[in-house]
Formats: structure tokens, C-alpha cells, sequence
């Protein structure tokens, strides 16, 4: 049994590990975004606005704790996780500004700021979404002359699995299924409300872990034991996720709160109410949790399965 003082130790522990990650990915990205004169400052601008508003960049950190629980034995900087971690952010930057659009999501606030089409204008914040996405794999892409086969081969199956995660089947499938379900919650119950988030936030977290499981040399069978964690992760996060717009103030969520039920969104208090999903939340950290323990996973991603459960914003 954990006494507090040992438990307040870890979060200490695990808050200063997430912090030099976050800074890494920071750094790499600030590197990686093009600037003037190689583009237009326009659109350099609007790239980083969104890149850079204070994001808590829980996808590029399950990449590399991912890689850090697979290759333990390995010094950091042989693990070659960096440039996928940076590439699912950028990703998830391009849908952030896509789905915040009049006609997406119509959304004014992110991360306690104007949203990008607000700042820049539509077209300029569509524009930036896709140079963003384009940029992602750009990066997935880069090789080097020194590059072994080995490495090849897991960057073009990192590449393969975050392109599907991002495109039809994963999170523009989702956000496909998000529009036409506005309005219509009664025609939905667990399974569908599941499959719907699966693809639009469950895809992309997913990949992310699958990423750096994958670049930290891991097997198959234990990629694929990653890849049920995130799936079971992904679903808590959208759930707590839905439960802060319900109960979180906009000081904290970063966003206009009471939004999803104002727009007829399909979410789980909507369709359960917030004890019950909070229940399915804890859940499915506990599902998430015995994947790793199943197939023998340390490091640090039971810690950010407590992260997800726990968070307030």
C-alpha cells in the first residue's frame, strides 16, 4: 500500500518527467515549423499560434514514454522517438484548427485563447491546419544518410500508422460521424457513442503510443499490448473530457464550457450522466492499466493513465 507521502513522491516525480518531455517537444518543434523566409510569416504565424497556446501535449509525451517502457535498457538518445512525438502533435494542432471552424465546431476559445480563425480568418486558419498536417509528415518522412534498414523499416510503419489514425478511418471518419450524430443523442447508446470517439480522439492517442513503442524497438505482440492501453486511455480522456464541459469553469477547461450540450453534442453525460461516467472512466484507466501489467509494461504510462483520470483541464 502507497502511503501519501510515497504517492505525493511520484506525482512529483512524474510531474518533473512530463515537464522536460513537454520541454524537448517544445524545442524540436520551434526547429521543425518552417519560418520566413522558406514560407510567408503569415502563415508562420498562424502555424505556431496554434502549436504554441499551451497545449498539454499528452500525445508527443505517450510517444515517448512509450519508447522510454519498451527500451529501457537504452540510452535516450538512440530511441529516435522525437520526430514521431513532434509529428502527432502537429497533427493534432491541424485538427484542433480545423475542428474549431464556423463549420465544424464554430468555436471561439482554445486553450483560453481567440481560436485561430478568429485571429487570422477562415482562410488563413484552414490554410495553417493544413500546412500543419503536411508538415507532420514531412517529418515522418526525413531520413538521413546514416540511416540503418532497421530504422527505415520502423519509421515507414510509424508513418503508415499515424497516416491512418489522422485520415478516413481514424479522426476525419470521427469527426465525419461527430456532425451527423449533432442533435440526434437518443439514436445513440455505449457502442456507438464508443465507436464515434474511438475514431475521433482514440485514433490519434492510439498511434502516438503505438509510435514510440514501435521507434523504441519494441516486438509486435507488445506494440499491440501499447496499442490496447491507448485504446482503453483514449475513451477515459474523451469521457473526463466531456465531463469538464459539463463541470468545468472556462478559467480552467481553456473553452467555451457547456458547449457540447448547447450544440446537441453526443457525449457521455448526455447519454449517462456524469456519475456514470465518471464510473466508465475510471474504468477504463483500470482496463488500461491491466494491458500494461498483462503483458509486463512498466515506465511511465500508468502514471499518465492517473494523469488522464484525474485532470481538470
Amino acid at each position: 500500500m502507497t502511503s501519501p507521502s510515497e504517492a505525493a513522491a511520484q506525482r512529483a516525480a512524474f510531474d518533473e518527467y512530463a515537464r522536460e518531455r513537454r520541454a524537448e517537444v517544445d524545442a524540436a518543434l520551434e526547429r521543425l515549423l518552417p519560418t520566413s523566409p522558406a514560407c510567408p510569416p503569415l502563415i508562420a504565424d498562424a502555424m505556431r499560434y496554434t502549436v504554441f497556446a499551451g497545449g498539454k501535449r499528452l500525445r508527443p509525451l505517450l510517444t515517448l514514454a512509450a519508447a522510454d517502457s519498451v527500451a529501457a535498457d537504452r540510452p535516450w538518445e538512440d530511441r529516435e522517438a522525437l520526430p514521431a512525438a513532434c509529428a502527432v502533435e502537429l497533427i493534432h494542432a491541424y485538427s484542433l484548427v480545423h475542428d474549431d471552424l464556423p463549420a465544424m465546431d464554430n468555436d471561439t476559445l482554445r486553450r483560453g485563447k481567440p481560436t485561430a480563425h478568429v485571429v487570422y480568418g477562415e482562410g488563413i486558419a484552414i490554410l495553417a491546419g493544413d500546412a500543419l498536417l503536411t508538415e507532420a509528415f514531412r517529418v515522418l518522412a526525413r531520413g538521413s544518410a546514416s540511416e540503418t534498414p532497421d530504422r527505415r523499416g520502423r519509421r515507414l510503419r510509424t508513418l503508415e500508422r499515424i497516416a491512418a489514425a489522422a485520415g478516413a478511418e481514424g479522426m476525419v471518419g470521427g469527426q465525419v460521424i461527430d456532425l451527423a450524430a449533432t442533435g440526434a443523442t437518443g439514436a445513440f447508446d455505449e457502442a456507438r457513442i464508443r465507436a464515434l470517439h474511438g475514431r475521433k480522439t482514440g485514433a490519434l492517442i492510439r498511434a502516438a503510443a503505438v509510435a514510440g513503442a514501435i521507434m523504441g524497438g519494441s516486438t509486435d505482440a507488445t506494440a499491440d499490448a501499447v496499442d490496447r492501453y491507448a485504446a482503453h486511455l483514449g475513451l477515459a480522456f474523451q469521457i473526463v473530457d466531456d465531463i469538464l464541459d459539463v463541470e468545468g469553469a472556462q478559467q480552467q477547461i481553456g473553452k467555451t464550457a457547456g458547449k457540447d450540450a448547447e450544440a446537441g453534442k453526443t457525449t457521455y453525460p448526455a447519454l449517462f450522466g456524469v456519475n456514470e461516467s465518471r464510473r466508465l472512466a475510471a474504468r477504463s484507466i483500470a482496463d488500461a492499466k491491466a494491458e500494461l501489467g498483462a503483458a509486463g509494461i512498466g515506465g511511465r504510462l500508468f502514471e499518465i493513465a492517473d494523469w488522464v483520470l484525474g485532470r481538470t483541464r
